[in-house]
């Protein structure tokens, strides 16, 4: 097995590092939750995994992500919306249009047949529609964050959540605790609000089937099956959702080697 590149997604709330051979193919992956020093950070999960796996000094490194200019091994950085088009069309082989939900912000891709992204929205300036809006509701409400998806989905009904904002959804679910709503119910209210967010992006980007799903998100049962109901579309989960940040830097890494 020889290393040929390496691609890293310095995100917000994980630091993701990916090896890959000559053909482009996943030799070895490293996930951390993200620290505030990133140069640091960075410094050390690259040396990690390029030791583990015996990678040769020289070895290319394209850093995307959040921190990504804060890289200092990186050969150079790419955005992730560049980043996450190639990882998820070289996993699945195919274009589409793809949402990918990561801690601290949402995108909604459109990728061509040949793997180019071609229109795109983002939401980062809020935490509505984040992954960061569902820890946040956990933690508030004192359920683990795996038991949200299994327990909004076995809810009758959902409890009507109206704001899109995660302060004024506190409150919302204070009001609601107050009177004695079931808190699974305000969890499928929750899920629901966050999914109609993420659809009107994926509306104002354009759905070109499949409909595809990347990031840390990707793990929750209940936005799949509420992202699938919405958009009329069964969704697409590549190998490794988490990583295809970092799967697609690596990639666009080994060119630099042709």
């Amino acid at each position: 097995m020889t290393v040929a590149a390496l691609g890293i997604d310095a995100g917000s709330t994980t630091c993701k590092a990916v090896a890959v051979d000559a053909d482009g193919h996943s030799v070895g992956w490293r996930l951390e939750s993200a620290l505030p020093r990133v140069e640091a950070q960075t410094d050390a999960l690259l040396v990690a995994l390029a030791l583990e796996l015996g990678a040769a000094d020289g070895v290319p490194v394209v850093a995307t992500g959040y921190g990504r200019k804060l890289v200092r091994a990186a050969t150079r950085d790419v955005t992730e919306i560049t980043c996450h088009a190639r990882g998820v069309f070289a996993d699945l082989g195919t274009g589409g249009t793809l949402v990918d939900i990561g801690g601290q912000d949402a995108k909604v891709i459109r990728i061509d047949e040949r793997g180019r992204p071609v229109d795109f929205a983002m939401n980062d300036k809020c935490a509505a529609g984040t992954g960061r809006f569902l820890e946040y509701t956990a933690d508030r409400l004192h359920v683990p964050l795996d038991d949200l998806g299994p327990r909004s989905l076995a809810a009758p009904r959902a409890e009507h959540i109206s704001s899109t904002c995660t302060v004024f959804a506190e409150s919302e679910i204070v009001s609601l605790i107050a009177q004695g709503a079931d808190v699974d119910e305000i969890l499928l209210g929750l899920h629901r609000s966050l999914v109609s967010r993420i659809v009107a992006m994926v509306r104002g980007v354009g759905l070109t089937p499949p409909l595809l799903l990347s990031g840390g998100v990707a793990r929750n049962d209940a936005i799949r099956e509420l992202l699938g109901r919405e958009t009329g579309q069964p969704v697409r989960l590549p190998s490794a959702p988490q990583l295809m940040g970092a799967y697609g830097a690596a990639l666009l890494a080994l060119e630099l080697t042709r």
